[in-house]
């Protein structure tokens, strides 16, 4: 498949502090792509790269053949076709709902025909019955669809949204973004998210890009970023893990909880990265020494799970289990862990 976006080797500095480097991505037509990163790591400088608020330093952005953006050509972001949501949803205060959600449509077009059209967006994304209300009337959830409606209603090709739901309140935001996802995809419209929220962009993005210092350590399906890290950044930033050194002989690695059959070849001094739901936890009810033995020294009850601190030669690990297997502190638990992923080779 021909893709959408191109972003290819892009660069930009500020005060000679690299902010950018070489990244590199591709974007497929009706794919929901997201930049993920903690706060500084170059997502939303990236983001405003492709929307042409920025200037690459060096690189080429493209759309499908057209070139928007290389050493010769910087095409301004009114003529670019990609409509951008920004964090703080930028509405004008002054202006109602529908005026709002036209504000992007050619001053050609009558009037008239503006707010019909912009009407309709708002209909598509459900709030057309706000369509008089101003900004400061509406909720956070209302604002957000507004500036929604305001970009989509230029049928662009590529659509950014920057950190959409991070001014939601917890309760509404998986709600928000399950609604988003399902207008977006009904649009069948290509979308770049930037966030720094790990469960939004595995559960909205059917492709995640992990960026860290300018860079991008990895792209890949949620599942793969998730369960098969290759850095030990991308390991730590997609939830809790566990990282042990081990030794790995005919396939079997040895572990500080026992041997581990893993398929990998012979290596010494690697990285494992085992998370805290790949492990077994069970009471050492016969007291033996097993190298495993461990010894509960914190737990956190979530609800539907609870998340252990075990201590294990000295070594403290994250444990996780359902919310039935219940241990106390200070009980004598036996660990095995099921499944490892190799994410760095020392050597």
């Amino acid at each position: 498949m021909t893709p959408l976006l191109t972003v290819k080797s892009i660069t930009k500095q500020f005060a000679a502090i690299p902010i950018v480097q070489d990244v590199s991505f591709e974007v497929y037509p009706g794919e929901i792509f997201a930049l993920l990163g903690a706060s500084g790591c170059g997502k939303t400088t990236t983001l405003r790269l492709i929307a042409g608020f920025e200037k690459a330093d060096a690189g080429v952005i493209a759309i499908g053949e057209r070139v928007l953006e290389d050493k010769k050509v910087h095409i301004p972001p009114e003529s670019r076709e990609i409509g951008f949501v920004f964090q703080d949803y930028a509405l004008f205060p002054d202006k109602n709902v529908l005026e709002n959600a036209a504000f992007g449509l050619s001053r050609k077009m009558p009037k008239k025909e503006r707010h019909a059209n912009a009407l309709e967006t708002l209909e598509k994304v459900g709030i057309a019955d706000l369509h008089a209300r101003m900004p400061h009337h509406l909720s956070g959830g209302e604002q957000q669809r507004v500036a929604l409606a305001r970009s989509l209603a230029t049928q662009p090709k590529l659509l950014l949204l920057d950190e959409p739901f991070s001014s939601l309140d917890t309760g509404l935001r998986q709600a928000t973004r399950e609604e988003v996802r399902g207008l977006l995809k009904t649009y069948g419209i290509s979308v770049v998210l930037v966030t720094h929220d790990q469960e939004e962009a595995l559960s909205f993005a059917e492709r995640v890009a992990v960026m860290n210092n300018g860079i991008i350590e990895q792209i890949g399906t949620p599942e793969d970023v998730y369960r098969q890290p290759k850095t030990v950044y991308v390991a730590n930033f997609l939830g809790k893990t566990n990282i042990i050194n081990a030794d790995i002989r005919n396939c079997v690695a040895e572990t500080p909880f026992g041997f581990l059959e893993i398929d990998y070849p012979n290596a010494t001094d690697i990285l494992l990265s085992i998370r805290p739901e790949h492990f077994t936890i069970e009471k050492n009810v016969a007291d033996t020494s097993d190298k495993n033995l461990g010894r509960i020294i914190a737990r956190e009850f979530k609800g539907h799970d609870f998340t252990y601190r075990v201590e294990v030669d000295g070594n403290p690990y994250f444990v996780q289990t359902d919310y039935k297997r219940h241990f106390q502190v200070g009980d004598k638990v036996i660990l095995k862990p099921i499944e490892a992923v190799v994410i760095e080779n020392k050597d």
